[in-house]
């Protein structure tokens, strides 16, 4: 097989592992989610087993990246296309470490009724789960558009981060009884909003991939 045939399919591979990845931890924030709202606490456990299936797949897209940059010594836009792949699976890893965190923090609740309805953050989770579906799409279509959109699609997710807060902050000063609650739902609603900084630096890479230009050193 002609090398640039190899490579393609090589890296057509990371491509579809990195798919597969994606697809896992979308699922996983849904469920972390659906976890909360329902107060299911076994539902909340599997997480803890997703969470390392996606280390299994983090370790194996590595492997992938890894095999391409020894055995098929790419140049130029190659090398930055597989080198990006490399720094996104650490975001993507890490955001079902915060997946995991939520689902561990919806099993502290206990059956405590809570002291506020859950509306906004299952709002950042929809917007969130997005982003991280958009930024590995970006990165496989080579859609810079895409990649570079995710900075405004995070602002949304960041005003209902602000409005989870506000409410935080007036619940305690009601009660401040009400304050433990308060702070898991605020710390809910920060890892929710870290998994859509790490959709950002993804599409950062993506560009960096595309143009040879990371955003951040511009």
């Amino acid at each position: 097989m002609p090398a640039r045939a190899r490579y393609d399919k090589e890296l057509k591979g990371v491509f579809d592992s990195l798919a597969l990845m994606c697809r896992h931890i979308e699922a996983t924030i849904e469920k972390c989610i659906k976890a909360l709202v329902e107060r299911d606490f076994a539902l909340a456990r599997e997480i803890f087993e997703e969470d390392k299936a996606v280390d299994r797949m983090e370790r194996e897209i590595e492997e992938k990246c890894l095999h391409i940059l020894v055995m098929e010594h790419p140049v130029a836009g190659d090398f930055r296309e597989v080198s990006a792949a490399l720094k996104m699976i650490t975001d993507l890893e890490r955001i079902s470490d915060q997946a995991r965190d939520i689902a561990e923090i919806t099993m502290q609740f206990g059956e405590e009724e809570y002291i506020k309805q859950v509306v906004h953050i299952p709002q950042m989770a929809v917007i969130v789960i997005q982003m991280v579906k958009d930024s590995v799409q970006a990165y496989i279509s080579r859609d810079l558009a895409l990649a570079r959109a995710l900075d405004k699609t995070d602002d949304k997710a960041d005003a209902l981060f602000n409005l989870v807060i506000d409410e935080i902050i007036s619940l305690i000063e009601k009660n401040p009884k009400n304050a433990e609650q308060a702070i898991r739902f605020m710390m809910i609603a920060k890892y929710l909003e870290r998994i859509g900084d790490h959709a950002v630096n993804i599409g950062e890479w993506v560009e960096y991939s595309i143009t040879g230009e990371h955003p951040q050193n511009e």
